[in-house]
């Protein structure tokens, strides 16, 4: 079987398999330990990938074949792409109903938060760049390189990832230095939202039910617009979601400069739309709401495992502490400012404010998280709202650091 312009065994690619699904058996065992009220969920996932990637990602090219570091990179990607469509397309499916009623509501809300949140994270890393130069005497410019990545890693954000790597490499050869600091900063920058969305909570003492009163009274449960008589292309609605998440793929690989909305914000907004209106004409374009939530599940479980291994190989092969250290710094502070703007400013009742913060943070396994937590997938739009801004605003800001830190 050729694949990824080389040769790749039946055998080599059930290993691949076998070992994706020893990765998810081992992280759903460990997502369900509770101490106090508190567990991973699915982010147990991305520990025990983590893992197997600190520890095992050199034995599995062995296993594979000499050489064979590209196809194992790239096998993962698949997997964490494939991941990503069907997590943003059922999200934005399970939200397009309520979502434009919402972001009527909390227009101003979402994007002033979305802003917010990026920005701290853009001076706190340029306060970074400043410190370890000052400090450690490391060069403006790699410092700039190394700590931008490190930012789009604390975001989990690879839109931001990539436009760094692309404007570094206009003015020299550091592209391998972003990637570094991505891969050192991911870790936190997924565990990190994960914990928070479940903490806050916790330490506010919210009464959920009372929280998702509140929810549904800023965003409503829109009425549906099928009334039965419709034609279903398939009777789960695979036909539907496949046709969305392809125009979604089509739509964010547009490039304008060096900004694109990439293959989530794509397949995001697309489903948004097509989740709002449902229907066109006579035909349903709406899949089955069981098909939505067990897609939601899957793509979030390949995201953290296709993102966790590679993540893990590039953690212990280049982590420093200091290093690691910048990383928490720019995934605590926009988080914490954010969300005590949203709650004393503008007043958003809590699950509202921590869906936005996972949107500002475009933190996809806190969304997750944040959905079973708060026992309503409402929470959705919240994100949905919050997570455009917050793209656009974060590949500006790396671009920025990188330019004047020149």
């Amino acid at each position: 079987m050729v694949l990824f312009g080389g040769i790749l065994s039946i055998k080599t690619i059930s290993f691949l398999v076998f070992c994706v699904f020893v990765i998810a058996g081992l992280g759903y065992l460990l997502g369900r330990i509770t101490i106090k009220g508190v567990s991973l969920g699915t982010a147990g996932v991305f520990i025990v990938a983590l893992l197997f990637g600190a520890f095992l990602y050199s034995p599995l090219k062995a296993q594979l074949m000499a050489g064979s570091e590209s196809y194992v990179k790239n096998a993962l990607k698949i997997v964490e792409n494939l991941g990503l469509i069907l997590f943003v397309t059922s999200v934005g499916f399970i939200a397009g109903p309520s979502f434009f009623g919402d972001l009527k509501k909390n227009f101003k809300s979402y994007i002033l938060l979305g802003v917010i949140i990026i920005l701290i994270g853009g001076l706190s890393c340029a306060g970074c760049i400043v410190f370890d130069n000052k400090i450690f005497g490391r060069d403006l410019e790699e410092a700039g390189a190394m700590l931008v990545g490190l930012l789009s890693g604390s975001l989990t954000s690879t839109p931001a990832f990539s436009a760094a790597k692309a404007t570094v490499n206009q003015a020299g050869d550091l592209e391998d230095v972003v990637a570094v600091g991505h891969g050192i900063a991911y870790l936190f920058g997924v565990v990190g939202v994960v914990l928070f969305v479940q903490l806050v909570p916790k330490f506010t003492k919210a009464n959920m039910d009372e929280e998702r009163a509140k929810l549904s009274e800023s965003a409503p449960e829109a009425p549906s617009k099928l009334n039965g008589s419709e034609l279903e292309l398939d009777p789960f609605g695979f036909c539907a979601f496949s046709i969305v998440a392809v125009l979604g793929v089509f739509f964010g690989s547009f490039k304008f400069g060096n900004f694109s909305l990439t293959t989530t914000g794509g397949c995001l907004i697309l489903s948004l739309v097509f989740g709002h209106f449902q229907k066109i004409g006579k035909v349903s374009i709406m899949p089955q709401e069981a098909t939505l939530k067990v897609f939601r599940e899957l793509g979030l479980m390949l995201f953290l495992i296709g993102a966790g291994v590679a993540g893990g190989a590039s953690f212990v092969e280049h982590f420093q502490w200091i290093y690691f250290i910048y990383g928490i710094i720019m995934t605590l502070l926009p988080m914490i400012i954010g969300f005590i703007f949203a709650r004393f400013v503008l007043k958003l009742n809590l699950l509202n404010n921590l869906g936005s913060i996972c949107g500002g943070m475009t933190s996809t396994p806190a969304l997750g998280t944040l959905i079973s937590t708060a026992g309503t997938e409402k929470v959705a739009g919240a994100y949905a709202s919050t997570y455009p801004i917050a793209l656009v605003a974060v590949v500006l800001v790396s671009q920025f650091l990188i330019i004047i830190f020149r």
